[in-house]
């Protein structure tokens, strides 16, 4: 007989179905939805917090950047630490700093403690997130994966746009009497009903066989991510020098350093970073593609908007969240409609339809959004359908990529699933910023969000393109 003691909290096999799962798959998606939320709840707060605080746009964009940066930068390196220590314990330690980071935010006195902050949440935000993949494919048995997997779709969309109505919520209601930094600590009682419910619900779950950390390889991703994502995030506030492109250029050596290190060290039998067997699978690396042009096309179009409608149209905080209630209705159903059957039914059709419905409501939004003043209720039909569509596209999005993944490989993949959708973030928020700022600076703020209109029009629409490059339905690799 063992003699051995259990562990204080429960664990799972991926071969069983742990009995909490359902509780479990709360937990993680709260989780998600938190930092989904810190991720775009800026664009309406920022000109709140400029008053409040002050400093230039620099700062504005700072408060949302510096997040993202370490965000990004952090995803790869943070998945794998669940692979090597335990997902549930860097689930954990991930959700104690971000909580405490958060706190940190609505405490700041001043421009900079506030960055400082967007930064630390970005990197314990970081350690977290990437566990939630792993965790489920953990706990699920394959007859309830997909509708596992298939709920971080609708979570993401509807973190994504209800971002701005909680904060124009927060910021009206004043709740204490805090102003702003409410946005930031409510994060605090959330995130503590969650480390509660995870402490008690979520099993423990690691590769089976012990990778061992990859120093160099965390280094050199750090080190490429960093000279990508930094010149993106800092180019239009400078005016596009010289030097931000000599960064941009010199992440492609360092980056393909990482790469070569990366298979050199499988084919030695030691514990990559990053699997390269990743991207030999039809499904994830299709589905990289598909996620950067998407998510940068649709995080452009929402920090966009949200200034257009304080800057531009003069809304309050509450009514330029509320006007965009319509595009979180419109992902919820769509999420469901998929959700319900269509998705698994018809797989990767689905998803190519909501791209040309999401194209088809920023063109009613087009429509709608003429010389003269706009009000909320006009904006609703196009947001809703613009929302229908994003909710087929992204609920079917992370079931079809992440089925066919392997246990083993799970950290991995989702570190740089996490990653490329944060770079694609980035990349929009730097490039359609830089287009809506400069032709609003120039005094024509309707010229600057329909620019901003019909360039997510286009890369929804690629997005929909590249989804030939998946498989017709999830777990059919080719």
């Amino acid at each position: 007989m063992s003699t051995s003691h259990a562990p204080p909290y429960p664990t799972t096999t991926a071969t069983a179905a742990y009995p909490l799962r359902w509780l479990a798959l709360a937990a993680v998606l709260t989780a998600e939805i938190m930092d989904l939320l810190d991720a775009t709840i800026v664009g309406i707060a920022a000109p709140s917090i400029q008053a409040d605080l002050g400093g230039d746009t620099t700062v504005i964009q700072w408060i949302a950047a510096g997040y993202t940066l370490a965000f990004a930068v952090g995803l790869i390196t943070g998945g794998r630490l669940g692979d090597l220590y335990g997902r549930r314990r860097m689930f954990l330690v991930g959700l104690v700093g971000f909580v405490a980071a958060s706190a940190l935010c609505g405490l700041a006195v001043s421009p900079a403690m506030l960055v400082t902050s967007r930064v630390v949440q970005g990197l314990f935000g970081a350690v977290l997130i990437p566990q939630g993949f792993g965790l489920i494919k953990s706990m699920f048995p394959p007859r309830e994966l997909g509708a596992a997997l298939g709920s971080f779709g609708p979570a993401i969309g509807l973190s994504a746009v209800g971002g701005p109505i909680l904060a124009g919520a927060l910021i009206a209601a004043d709740p204490a009497g805090l102003g702003w930094p409410a946005i930031f600590l409510i994060n605090v009682p959330i995130g503590l009903a969650c480390l509660v419910l995870a402490w008690r619900v979520l099993p423990e779950s690691r590769a089976e066989h012990g990778p061992r950390p990859d120093p160099v390889g965390m280094l050199l991703v750090t080190v490429g991510l960093v000279l990508f994502v930094f010149p993106l995030v800092q180019g239009r506030e400078l005016g596009w020098p010289g030097w931000v492109f000599a960064l941009l250029a010199a992440a492609v050596p360092v980056l393909a350093v990482f790469a070569l290190h990366q298979v050199r060290r499988s084919r030695a039998g030691r514990s990559p970073l990053v699997e390269p067997g990743l991207f030999r699978m039809r499904a994830f690396s299709g589905g990289l593609l598909v996620g950067i042009v998407f998510f940068a096309g649709m995080t452009g179009l929402i920090l966009a908007l949200s200034l257009h409608l304080q800057l531009g149209l003069g809304f309050t905080p509450l009514a330029a969240g509320v006007t965009q209630a319509p595009w979180a209705l419109g992902t919820a159903i769509g999420a469901v409609v998929c959700g319900a059957g269509l998705g698994r039914r018809f797989g990767r059709p689905v998803l190519q339809v909501g791209a040309v419905v999401m194209a088809a409501g920023i063109g009613v939004l087009l429509a709608t959004l003429t010389d003269g003043q706009v009000s909320g209720w006009q904006l609703a039909p196009g947001l809703f359908i613009c929302g229908f569509g994003m909710g087929l596209l992204v609920a079917l999005l992370f079931d079809i990529v992440l089925a066919g993944v392997s246990l083993p490989m799970v950290g991995s993949a989702s570190g740089v699933l996490n990653a490329n959708q944060q770079l694609g973030s980035v990349a929009g928020v730097a490039v359609l910023g830089t287009v809506f700022f400069q032709l609003f600076e120039a005094g024509d703020p309707l010229a600057a969000i329909r620019a901003v209109l019909w360039a997510t029009a286009a890369l929804v629409l690629l997005a929909g393109a590249l989804a030939l490059l998946l498989p017709r339905r999830a777990r059919d690799e080719e």
